[in-house]
């Protein structure tokens, strides 16, 4: 065992429900192990730690982590910052002309005095930070890199469930459950509810099936309107599984006859392809993120599905409603405290032993909680269509399961 004398923690990319209990299950279980092990906290993720901007975290701050498990989002902050995108750092005024971000980041870390580097992130962040534990290592800087895995869209390599997702599907359900009743307030409603999840459909699958268990729990009053039927989920759609825009139509015309409106989830990484496929026809340019990501808001696939389907089933009005902001920002519910707090006990014994990886449930290894290689962590991994409970989902709203599709990541 080699007790680090100081530890940085810090957040970066899009929130999720699981930031701040991740900070504060860090900052306990160090205060119950060895208090006197110094910890500070990077403010706007890789951006603070490249400016050497940090909280330092006293004795107060420590008696009162606590206090985090009932916020969501992250209180010292997040930024999207790609640290071998040196182009995007010297625009934004993060390194000098010259500089290489991951060198000024390590010098930095070694300036502070850190030991320890605890990454909270997505497969963005992870991926940076294998990048800098990669250079810390060559350039033997003799500092260790910890990740904790945080997306909502639980699409990580070779992690069985990522921090804050089980949280966001269920956060996504209540958004829902308010909007839904919009569906009476015009004849033939279409309502869309398009739920992120750039390409994973897990989160909307689960976000279905959280808000189906909400309706299993409510009492109806057809007689006089309050119909399960026009609450029901009717469709769903995900990257990963091929859409009959024809056929669903159809189907979905006839519940539109039958119950005056359509519910629809989808992915927003649904239909992306046939949209930017539109877009570059039209001679528009497709924007995109440090990352080289699509920027999705500019796309707008709730948008482009409510078109697609709107006239094909005869509706009068189209609401289309996006919960990722809602969901994400939420502080985390019981289940994911509980993943979070054994990710981050983890996190901490692998930080006196030196241990550099990425703390989840290893597929590849019998679903054995352990640190993951960095080397082995990558994002992209696609929703399995034929999960048992999708399947019945489907069966259940008398949807069709479409064909597997190939997502690019």
């Amino acid at each position: 065992m080699s007790k680090p004398n100081r530890v940085a923690i810090l957040t970066a990319g899009g929130l999720a429900p699981c930031l701040n209990s991740a900070i504060g299950s860090l900052i306990e279980r160090y205060s119950e192990i060895d208090p006197s092990i110094d910890i500070i906290c990077y403010r706007g993720g890789y951006k603070g730690l490249l400016k050497g901007d940090y909280y330092q975290v006293t004795p107060e701050i420590r008696s009162n982590a606590g206090l985090l498990q009932r916020f969501g989002g992250s209180a010292i902050g997040n930024s999207r910052v790609k640290l071998t995108n040196v182009k995007d750092c010297v625009k934004r005024g993060l390194v000098k002309e010259g500089e290489d971000p991951q060198k000024v980041a390590a010098d930095q870390l070694v300036k502070d005095g850190v030991d320890v580097l605890h990454t909270i992130g997505g497969d963005d962040t992870n991926t940076a930070a294998a990048d800098l534990a990669a250079f810390l290592a060559k350039n033997d800087y003799g500092l260790t890199v910890i990740g904790l895995p945080k997306t909502i869209d639980n699409d990580v390599f070779p992690i069985k469930q990522s921090l804050g997702a089980w949280t966001a599907a269920e956060q996504g359900a209540h958004y829902f459950q308010n909007v839904v009743a919009e569906n009476n307030a015009n004849p033939r409603m279409l309502i869309v509810h398009e739920v992120m999840g750039r390409n994973c459909g897990w989160l909307t699958a689960a976000t279905a099936l959280e808000y189906r268990k909400l309706l299993d729990r409510s009492e109806w009053l057809p007689e006089i309107g309050l119909d399960r039927a026009a609450f029901e989920v009717h469709g769903v759609f995900i990257p990963e599984m091929e859409i009959d825009l024809a056929a669903e139509a159809k189907r979905l015309r006839e519940v539109m006859d039958k119950v005056d409106c359509v519910n629809i989830f989808i992915s927003e990484g649904a239909g992306v392809d046939a949209i930017v496929a539109e877009m570059q026809a039209q001679g528009q340019e497709v924007p995109r993120d440090a990352f080289g990501h699509i920027k999705l808001d500019a796309v707008n696939p709730g948008k482009w599905f409510a078109e697609q389907f709107s006239e094909m089933i005869g509706a009068e009005k189209t609401l289309v409603q996006k919960s990722g902001y809602f969901s994400r920002a939420s502080a985390a519910n019981v289940e994911d405290m509980r993943l979070i707090k054994s990710c981050a006990d983890l996190a901490v014994e692998c930080a006196f032993r030196r241990e550099s990886g990425v703390m989840g449930h290893d597929e590849d290894n019998n679903n054995v909680l352990r640190a993951i290689e960095f080397p082995r962590i990558k994002g992209g991994k696609p929703f399995d269509i034929d999960t048992d409970w999708f399947s019945q989902t489907l069966a259940e709203i008398g949807q069709a399961k479409g064909a597997k599709v190939e997502v690019s990541h």
